[in-house]
């Protein structure tokens, strides 16, 4: 009788426990902390203004490498769109361009900005639509992404995650936190690499004889769909926690990344010639090397910071940070040179800022402060030797609780940039909720200074004859982003809706200069005799853009998790994808010291437009992986193991099409974790 009672307590113990574990699952997932949508800490469901928050929960279950392979699986109004030129993100319809990227809410610049971030100490990612100008400044005009990384709280934690597929793709993270008294160290080293792959190992090249009748002709190129590539970026953090009001911190990285393209790959020009007597069109294709370099990117950031809290009603942030990037051309060795480096771009970016929150009521949250930023370019290849622009910022924001039910923010800035004058940018929001029930309406005004590539760089394209000057008069971009968003949400599951206006003016695109103004300038009459096409970038396009996006999530007592959206977006602005979907099944199970988890996770979209590529087909891509947790006491095992494209969808268009996805095909991979905790 004994043991029958002590098995049913134990039986007992262990249901509620998981019930317990599944139930702080359902907040942490449904109802997380957010900052990025007012600058301040929320819940999601008490939050004025909506944010998507992507768990780390989630990160795990599709395994993915990097933030854009994340954000183009778990969100349904950002797809990634690859060509000759390499990988970019349309984000609502517009570019990556007019989209802040933020790593524990500071600005990540540079060419790799996706890339600078390892996604294994990541606790979340905010993911912010609208303007937010107001409360972060130039390019915020699309939205932010805000990367919320995790430290740990033990004396002693230290993981290593290794994930491995086919074509030489590998992951390797490491992390280290240590945790003395009032002293933290949190260190981070993040190796990544791939080998080059091809679907399509041809180029088509177009004929046209005289009477316009056109053929295609193939020919056999060594350029690869993906490049290989190595990156390795390691980070330190140290925090001093000098009493409870009082903490300051340290922080330092490194970044290095560098193409492994093929050195002995040929490709082909075409050129065309008509015989003067006959009239006779023929076409001759020469062969060449199809790369003479490797494109080697680093960057190093350091800076710090104090918080100081004297009370429950007032803190004070001072930050400084300092970003710098380099971007190189590293030619190796050719019959006619030496192997050397050129400069491509070198950017240098300083921001100092103090910002205050301040509860002067239980109703009322007031912030605001002090911004000045510093951004500096060189380039060798542009022949750009130092150029700077300084912007100086002055920032509000209100919170008011109107009533139980009823919330308003509202907040402004005023911008100062020495080549572009003053700027004002506002925003508002009204936050109705109700039990279940939450509506939000907001406006904000966008605002991105132009930046110094736009206004100086020189470009010159060989292979199409074309050649592109600086134009130092381009005006700053400017929009207006509406929403509204209708939420219900409970304690296991939530269902959410948005519907978007942004009109975004004076966009920044190429222009070809007419023959007139070629001939009243004698430099660009000049660079006519060796170029056929020569441009500027200008204010020459505007755009509006509407959409919808909805987003439901379920999370079951029984371990099963479920959920998805659809994104509708219209307008006419290149690159952009009408329909996009994305679906998420999971479920989780313990027995004792072991947890499976298993997911299927799918991306489902259809056609994009590219004015200069043309149309890319719509595709679907889903990915099975199971994780396998063992606890043993301090220490952790996770093996993983997955299969990435299902259903082995490739795109086998010619070489630097529009492509559609740059996925090999279908692809195993397994994945080892190990974390110690004392």
């Amino acid at each position: 009788m004994k043991k029958e009672i002590l098995t049913i307590i134990t039986s007992l113990s262990l249901s509620f426990g998981v019930l317990a574990q599944v139930d702080s699952m359902r907040i942490t997932e449904l109802n997380p902390v957010v900052v990025t949508g007012t600058g301040t800490y929320h819940t999601a469901d008490n939050s004025p203004v909506a944010v998507k928050v992507i768990s780390a929960k989630e990160l795990k279950e599709v395994q993915a490498t990097n933030v854009q392979d994340a954000l183009n699986k778990l969100t349904s109004n950002i797809t990634l769109h690859t060509n000759g030129m390499g990988s970019f993100v349309n984000f609502n319809g517009v570019s990556d361009d007019y989209l802040l990227i933020m790593e524990n809410g500071k600005r990540v610049s540079g060419d790799d900005r996706w890339s600078r971030i390892s996604l294994d100490n990541v606790k979340r990612i905010e993911v912010f639509s609208g303007a937010a100008s107001a409360l972060y400044g130039s390019d915020a005009i699309a939205g932010v992404i805000n990367i919320i990384t995790e430290e740990g709280n033990d004396l002693v934690e230290a993981t290593s995650r290794t994930k491995v597929m086919d074509h030489g793709r590998m992951n390797h993270d490491v992390n280290v936190d240590v945790n003395v008294k009032k002293f933290s160290s949190f260190t981070s080293y993040n190796f990544r690499k791939a080998d080059n792959w091809q679907v399509n190992k041809y180029q088509e090249f177009i004929e046209t004889d005289k009477d316009g009748n056109e053929q295609s002709v193939i020919k056999l190129n060594g350029r690869p769909m993906s490049q290989g590539f190595q990156s390795h970026n390691i980070s330190e953090k140290l925090e001093w926690r000098f009493n409870d009001h009082w903490q300051l911190y340290l922080t330092g990285d490194y970044y290095d990344y560098v193409t492994t393209r093929p050195e002995n790959a040929i490709s082909f020009t075409q050129k065309k010639s008509t015989d003067k007597n006959t009239g006779e069109i023929k076409y001759t294709y020469t062969p060449k090397a199809a790369y003479t370099y490797d494109l080697h990117h680093n960057s190093y950031k350091y800076g710090g910071g104090s918080r100081w809290t004297p009370n429950d009603s007032v803190s004070v942030f001072m930050d400084v940070y300092c970003d710098n990037v380099t971007s190189k051309y590293d030619y190796w060795q050719t019959e006619e040179a030496e192997a050397y480096d050129e400069t491509r771009k070198s950017t240098h970016y300083v921001n100092e800022s103090l910002k205050g929150i301040f509860r002067l009521a239980n109703w009322n949250k007031l912030s605001g402060g002090l911004e000045f930023v510093q951004e500096s370019l060189n380039s060798e290849s542009d022949n750009i030797s130092h150029e700077t622009t300084n912007t100086y910022n002055v920032f509000a924001q209100e919170e008011l609780t109107v009533a139980k039910w009823f919330d308003i923010v509202a907040g402004v800035r005023y911008t100062y940039n020495t080549n572009f004058g003053s700027h004002v940018t506002p925003n508002v929001g009204l936050f109705y909720h109700i039990g279940g029930f939450r509506i939000r309406t907001s406006y904000a005004g966008g605002y991105k200074t132009p930046t110094l590539s736009q206004l100086y760089a020189t470009d010159q394209a060989k292979t199409s004859s074309r050649y592109t000057i600086n134009n130092a008069m381009l005006k700053a971009e400017k929009n207006h982003f509406g929403t509204v968003n209708l939420e219900y949400g409970n304690n296991w599951m939530n269902i959410g809706v948005t519907g978007f206006v942004n009109k975004i003016m004076d966009m920044i695109n190429y222009r070809t200069l007419t023959e007139e103004e070629i001939m009243a300038d004698p430099k660009l009459t000049e660079l006519n005799k060796e170029w056929t096409t020569i441009r500027q970038r200008d204010n020459i396009d505007n755009a509006l853009l509407r959409g919808i996006n909805t987003n439901v999530k379920f999370i079951t007592k029984a371990g099963l998790s479920f959920g998805g959206g659809y994104a509708f977006t219209d307008g006419e602005v290149d690159k952009a994808v009408r329909h996009v979907g994305n679906a998420n099944v999971s479920y989780d199970k313990t027995w004792n010291k072991y947890h499976l988890n298993v997911a299927v996770n799918g991306h489902v979209q259809g056609k994009r437009f590219s004015s200069t590529y043309g149309y890319a087909d719509g595709y679907s891509q889903w990915d099975l992986n199971t994780r396998h947790t063992i606890t043993m006491n301090q220490f952790v095992l996770e093996p993983g193991i997955g299969i990435e494209n299902l259903f082995n969808e490739v795109d086998d268009s010619y070489w630097n099409s529009n492509y559609s996805t740059i996925s090999p095909g279908r692809s195993f991979y397994v994945s080892l974790a190990l974390k110690f905790k004392n």
